[in-house]
């Protein structure tokens, strides 16, 4: 008999950013109240299900979200390193679309290679490390559920390349807004169908769900 095991790629929830800084990997940037009401929900919501293993990033905003699941399942919360945030050349800096932050000629090196891309960690690299994280959860949580939280372009670039879309992108159509679930079943070793879900919806403010829309390929099943 095969088995089946299922990977929930989990979104932190909302951050306390009142200054609107790209905090990349920056330390001290903790969830919010309506960050923290994010995460008790999710915890709520995965309460009935077979979780026998919960990860986080070792980024702040990552543990506290986490740390209600874990709770939940009676479960110590580990750490992984491969789920950190993408390294961007603007942490700690204001930078979006709209901003004025393209029209600085100080940033136009950076901004070369949509592709790679030149601004941060490239795609590829982001790939096998979010690949290796869920390998490693899926072995530890074998033939249960396992939920690991992230980061929302790690977790897109991943999903991305499972469904064999190309890795650049409009950042603004993400389909992975906070405290979301991306879902990977797993038989065996071999990722069958990926999911997505969205337990806090009704928390998240409506600017943020605006861009996202439905995936061409969403709760695609791949050949066993």
């Amino acid at each position: 008999m095969s088995d089946i095991t299922v990977v929930h790629l989990m979104r932190h929830g909302e951050v306390a950013n009142p200054d609107g800084i790209l905090y990349g990997r920056l330390p001290g940037y903790h969830l919010s109240d309506l960050g923290r009401r994010m995460a008790d929900r999710v915890a709520e919501h995965l309460s009935s299900r077979d979780v026998t293993h919960v990860v986080a990033s070792p980024l702040e905003r990552a543990q506290e979200t986490a740390t209600p699941i874990a709770k939940a399942h009676g479960l110590d919360l580990a750490t992984d390193e491969r789920l950190i945030e993408a390294d961007n050349v603007f942490q700690g800096k204001t930078f979006g679309v709209g901003d004025g932050a393209l029209r600085r000629p100080g940033n136009w090196r950076h901004l070369t290679n949509p592709f790679r891309p030149s601004w941060g960690e490239p795609y590829a690299e982001q790939v096998i490390r979010m690949l290796a994280a869920l390998d490693a959860a899926k072995d530890a949580a074998r033939g249960h559920e396992a939920v690991l939280v992230s980061h929302q372009l790690p977790i897109w670039i991943v999903r991305s390349h499972v469904e064999r879309r190309r890795l650049w992108h409009d950042p603004r159509r993400r389909q992975c807004t906070l405290a979301s679930l991306t879902t990977f079943t797993y038989q065996d070793d071999k990722i069958v169908s990926v999911g997505y879900s969205e337990p806090a919806r009704d928390l998240v403010p409506a600017h943020l769900l605006a861009g996202a829309k439905r995936v061409k390929g969403e709760g695609k099943a791949f050949g066993a």
